[in-house]
């Protein structure tokens, strides 16, 4: 019994079928795996158009046929053959890949678990050769010549029929097609220069034809990632001496529950790369809501001999050479560019964006193209050619008591201009009497006016307040229409961006005594840290004793906090701030920190403002970063076109 069970474990050679089957399921894991590989071999042969067609989510049939440069017809046996390729010859050459396929056991792979039919042609004089695998080794099958155009035709039947193992876990057909046409759509994303046509059960889903201008790719792009991301989404292209970074950052209001809209490619092999995923996430930081994900389309060029792509079977996985000058391009670069737009709407994207893309074409051999978006000229703007075009441009400081309103630092003297829709300069200045007034009233600084009227200059982005709702939202109009802020929220990304700001300059952080010291509820635990807190508190301005078992006395606070509100702010505190965090530790907290300051700082609901208070929150909005998201990512604004206005209330039907 013993000498059985011995014999059983002894070492063998798997059989050559057994053997590819076994190696297939590196490759192969899923239909949608067998057509990833032969699109990349199609696109590496040179295919202007690829014509895919699939039954059954792919599970009785897959056909991909290209118009590529063709496979000779002495290679055919070797084409289907495990460890042979035309893409790499010397072990120099897996340092330096450039090709989408390379490792030569694609088609082997396929072969060993379905039907296959390999039809290549070379020439134009419609005569091609073909080669047929039915779930076994090649072993010197007959090459039949047939009709067939120049490119390459590939029919696979029946997938895993020989190992029922492996078919009984695939999905169901409408599931595993769309993992097909998300491989398809990858694709399409960054071969503009290729046709593509998906089509499922004699059903055409895609028709994508070649994208050889800015205006096609941009309707591409639209098409496969929807018009919302493609309005709203921040274009970047960015180069250092050794990357160049392009594509769209998704707009933070497009933030999705997962991630199914992040596609990120290097040197056009789209790819999941934790570096840069981490990079992103970073430069998203603070302004998504929740646990939601941002939406872009990323364009990552790196020299081939920095990056290594065949460290995983289906090649999704890269490793760079340097990550962390990596990960800091993209992270810089990409958080640089979401705060230029730091009063980009989603609602009024189209009105700030055209739809048309710049033609920006890319040298070849490399693989994107690019196109980005025009901005709208304010002359074209039809709201503001519904009157006259006037301008007024004022100076205006705003005082100490206002800004303390909104516990804000005094900012310099800044200078704005607004285009309002008034007929003559008689109603133009009784308007600007009636928006100046009460500015002129409360804040005691000193205004003036220009007596001319000259056209031609944008207005203020937020437009004019001109009321408060429930104490919770200010009323704005401007020249497109209506702007709903919701004011703490928006102060509340104010107060962070200062702090930020603010972080390395000791007088900001100077504690100023309160007139009558505040005494705040506190738990045991959080009291008895208070002392081994101290230095800590002081750095951020805030002069705290133990007051009592269950009690803190707050003496003094910095200038921005005097109207915080205590009761949330000090117990938050003494619960995050750890006594052994040194300098770098507490560095590394710091937008944590400050996000719950100024969440607990600033201005809170139900507060009744004034209309010159409201117009300095919307002032301070605009020279804001990121001022369209507050500090837990929702949105501080929202914009209302006035040509929703008037079809929601059927004006001009």
């Amino acid at each position: 019994m013993h000498n059985d069970a011995v014999q059983i474990h002894r070492i063998h050679t798997l059989d050559p079928a057994l053997a590819n089957q076994i190696a297939a399921g590196e490759v192969i894991e899923r239909p949608a795996s067998v057509v990833k590989e032969l699109l990349e071999n199609a696109i590496d042969a040179g295919a202007t158009e690829l014509i895919i067609r699939v039954a059954q989510g792919g599970s009785t049939l897959i056909e991909i046929i290209d118009n590529g440069l063709g496979i000779h017809p002495d290679d055919l046996p070797l084409a289907v053959m495990r460890h042979a390729t035309s893409k790499i010859k010397t072990p120099e050459d897996l340092h330096a890949i450039v090709s989408l396929g390379f490792r030569g056991e694609a088609l082997a792979s396929i072969a060993a678990v379905s039907r296959l039919s390999l039809m290549s042609s070379q020439t134009d004089d419609g005569v091609g050769y073909q080669v047929e695998v039915n779930g076994t080794a090649f072993d010197h099958q007959e090459i039949q010549a047939i009709a067939l155009r120049k490119g390459t035709h590939i029919r696979v039947q029946d997938l895993f029929f020989n190992v029922p193992a492996r078919r009984k876990f695939l999905k169901k057909p409408s599931t595993e097609f769309g993992h097909i046409e998300e491989i398809v759509r990858r694709l399409a994303l960054t071969h503009f220069e290729i046709r593509f046509v998906l089509e499922h059960n004699d059903q055409i889903k895609l028709n994508l034809p070649i994208a050889d201008s800015g205006v096609l790719r941009f309707q591409r792009v639209q098409q496969l990632l929807g018009q919302q991301f493609t309005q709203n989404a921040y274009w970047l292209d960015t180069e250092s001496i050794s990357m160049r970074l392009s594509g769209w950052l998704g707009h933070p209001s497009d933030a999705r529950s997962q991630a199914d809209l992040q596609y990120v490619y290097v040197n056009g092999r789209i790819v999941k790369d934790k570096t840069i995923s981490h990079a992103l996430r970073m430069a998203y930081d603070g302004i998504l809501h929740g646990h939601q994900y941002s939406a872009y389309l990323l364009f990552l060029e790196v020299d081939p001999d920095q990056v290594d792509v065949n460290v995983h079977p289906t090649k999704h996985e890269i490793r760079f050479l340097n990550q962390r000058e990596v990960h800091e391009f993209v992270r810089h670069h990409a958080k640089e560019t979401l705060a230029q737009f730091q009063t980009a709407s989603a609602d009024l994207a189209q009105a700030m964006k055209s739809n048309e893309p710049k033609d920006i074409l890319r040298d070849q051999p490399k693989h994107q193209e690019q196109f980005s978006l025009h901005r709208t000229d304010a002359t074209e703007n039809p709201v503001v050619n519904r009157a006259e075009d006037t301008q007024i441009e004022y100076r205006k400081e705003l005082s100490t008591d206002l800004l303390t309103e909104f516990n804000a630092s005094r900012p310099k003297t800044v200078e704005y201009s607004t285009r309002m829709p008034v007929r003559d300069p008689v109603q133009l200045n009784n308007a600007l009497k009636t928006y100046l007034a009460p500015l002129r009233e409360e804040s005691g600084s000193a205004i003036t006016a220009s007596s001319d009227v000259v056209s031609g200059v944008d207005e203020f982005p937020l437009g004019v307040a001109i009321a408060q709702l429930h104490g919770i939202y200010i009323l704005a109009q401007n020249t497109e229409g209506l702007i709903i802020v919701d004011m703490h929220a928006a102060h509340e990304r104010i107060l962070l961006q200062q702090m930020k700001a603010a972080w390395d300059k000791p007088e900001f952080w100077i504690s100023q005594q309160l007139l009558i010291p505040k005494i705040i509820s506190i738990t045991r635990m959080q009291a008895s840290r208070i002392e081994d807190l101290k230095s800590q508190l002081l750095r951020l301005g805030l002069d705290i004793d133990q007051y009592g078992d269950e009690q803190a006395i707050v003496r003094g606070v910095p200038a921005i906090l005097q109207k915080a509100n205590f009761e949330k702010l000090i117990p938050e505190l003494l619960h995050d701030l750890d006594p052994n965090d040194e300098a770098q530790a507490l560095l590394q907290k710091r937008d944590t920190i400050l996000a719950g300051m100024a969440c607990h700082g600033a201005v809170r609901a139900h507060r009744m403002l004034s209309l010159s208070e409201m117009n300095a929150l919307l002032r301070q909005m605009e020279q804001t970063e990121f001022a369209s998201q507050c500090n837990h990512g929702r949105p501080t604004w929202r914009a209302f076109p006035l040509h929703q206005l008037d079809k929601l209330f059927a004006r001009g039907e």
